[in-house]
């Protein structure tokens, strides 16, 4: 693990134990005061406080993170329910060497758990992609995704929450609203929740 500055008050902690997701919840469960914000990301947690005094003291306890909790949690399940029609679902069944029902039934059937989140409001990263469906991202990506677009690239898969230019293959759509201003919390998709897909026509 390498804690690295990020200006007043911040830093970028590199490869935490475990996970960045759990890594994040064992600090968040600690408590400590004066942290106001924890974000994981792919490799990476940023952890923001009230300043350097406050940073200071938070940092000198990290070691204490890691030996209290490693694991996710669990923060509940949600289920989304995808038609599989997306526009690269048969040039993904080619690049990945399976027929295009094998594509929609290996999606459905994995567990996943929201590694982090960004690129957009309630865009979830979401681990747990079987490994025959790893592709990297397209080489032209789109000007414009649809809203609720199901996409994968790399080892994840995720759904873009609103319309936006995107690089994903896209294997179907759904109609969960994950993102709306309005609700509390705003977003479905949290760092630690637990995704399944199911097929629906």
């Amino acid at each position: 693990m390498q804690v690295l500055p990020m200006g007043v008050g911040a830093v970028l902690v590199e490869d935490p134990p475990g996970t960045p997701a759990s890594w994040a919840a064992g600090l968040r469960s600690v408590g400590l005061r004066g942290v106001i914000e924890v974000v994981p990301a792919a490799s990476t947690v940023l952890v923001r406080c009230e300043g350097e005094a406050a940073l200071r003291d938070v940092t000198e306890r990290f070691g204490e993170v890691s030996a209290i909790s490693t694991a996710d949690g669990e923060k509940g399940t949600v289920t989304i329910d995808v038609v599989y029609d997306g526009d690269d679902l048969g040039d993904v069944a080619v690049a990945c060497g399976v027929e295009v029902d094998q594509v929609v039934a290996l999606h459905r059937s994995a567990e996943y758990r929201v590694a982090f989140c960004g690129f957009a409001p309630g865009f979830g990263y979401l681990a747990g992609l079987p490994t025959a469906l790893h592709l990297p991202r397209r080489a032209s990506p789109r000007t414009r995704v649809p809203a609720g677009s199901v996409a994968i690239a790399a080892e994840y898969t995720a759904v873009y929450p609103r319309q936006s230019p995107g690089g994903w293959h896209l294997l179907g759509r759904t109609d969960h609203v994950l993102f709306d201003a309005e609700r509390d919390p705003p977003a479905v998709l949290q760092p630690g929740v637990t995704v399944r897909f199911r097929s629906v026509t």
